[in-house]
């Protein structure tokens, strides 16, 4: 199979009909195999029974539904467990993507031997305020810390080669960092291409205000996760070493510093308590790392979801 869509979405069911008429007929004029798998995450609408009603009209649609809201990231990854084709591309369901991309994002993976393709939208019709303003602090972060040269790593028009989204996982907020997550996997190549964006047609964002404090938060998790995810007591085993040492040093300086001067006192003096307070973080450094390493070799279902129904997976 050519290509695989990988489409999350909630409560999108005035755009639906339209989009996955838009994606039929690009494919059809490209010649391209494809399946469109739609994952519902808890519509509170008739989302799923459009869905189904494409279905029986075009087999290449495929669905899943989510038997509650989980998030776009939990989308995006029952996505890539079903997908087959040769390249996967995502998109939003509210048309703000164009399916016309689809042909240049495809030939960038195949022609151009990229990994990763990530959309760039250059021109946004989003509001300057709550999303293009927080969103170039975001990308320039993450840039930083990262070492990835991409100018908008949350566009959800992304193209992959099927092994990417298969070696990794996506949860929590993690979605906007899907090129960071492949390049800790050892998926080096990502390219990044101008797309077209355009403004909502229907309904409205489904994003809120906590996007700005759990992306943060879900970036540095990554960049822990990519570093130290399989071996934590190299991190807090060491930080516990330092602290452990500095406080067992400074507390072998006090002892000797009493008996050369016995007149000296030990526990009125500071020295003596930072020497207490660093050996038992040292200590308490020292079992979060060893715990930790405990934890990441015996961690199974961390992604499960409830999925209420499928329909051509």
């Amino acid at each position: 199979m050519d290509i695989s869509l990988v489409i999350p979405l909630k409560d999108e069911e005035e755009s639906l009909p339209e989009l996955s008429e838009w994606i039929n007929r690009v494919m059809n004029a490209n010649n391209y195999s494809y399946e469109i798998i739609f994952v519902d995450d808890g519509s509170t609408d008739n989302s799923w029974n459009i869905i189904e009603e494409l279905r029986n009209k075009n087999p290449n649609i495929k669905g899943i539904k989510f038997q509650r809201n989980y998030g776009k990231s939990a989308g995006l990854n029952e996505g890539f467990r079903a997908a087959q084709g040769d390249v996967v591309i995502t998109m939003d369901a509210d048309l703000q993507d164009s399916p016309d991309e689809i042909p240049e994002l495809r030939r960038m993976i195949i022609e151009n031997g990229y990994d990763l393709v990530s959309g760039w939208k250059k021109k946004r019709y989003d509001n300057a305020l709550t999303k293009n303003i927080p969103s170039k602090f975001y990308n320039a972060a993450t840039r930083w810390m990262s070492g990835i040269k991409l100018h908008d790593f949350n566009c959800g028009l992304k193209s992959y080669r099927k092994n990417v989204v298969k070696s990794i996982e996506v949860y929590g907020e993690m979605h906007r960092y899907t090129p960071v997550l492949a390049k800790w996997a050892g998926f080096k190549k990502i390219g990044e291409k101008v797309v077209t964006h355009q403004a909502r047609k229907y309904g409205i964002s489904k994003f809120g205000i906590s996007r700005f404090v759990n992306g943060p938060l879900d970036l540095a998790s990554i960049m822990f996760v990519g570093k130290y995810g399989k071996r934590p007591m190299h991190f807090f085993g060491l930080l516990g070493s330092i602290f452990f040492i500095i406080g067992i040093g400074l507390s072998i300086f006090l002892v000797i510093k009493k008996f050369v001067d016995p007149e000296s006192t030990l526990t009125d003096k500071p020295g003596f308590y930072i020497a207490l307070t660093t050996t038992i973080i040292g200590v308490q450094l020292f079992l979060s790392g060893f715990i930790g390493e405990l934890i990441s070799r015996n961690a199974p279902g961390r992604n499960s979801y409830l999925i209420e129904k499928k329909v051509g997976v």
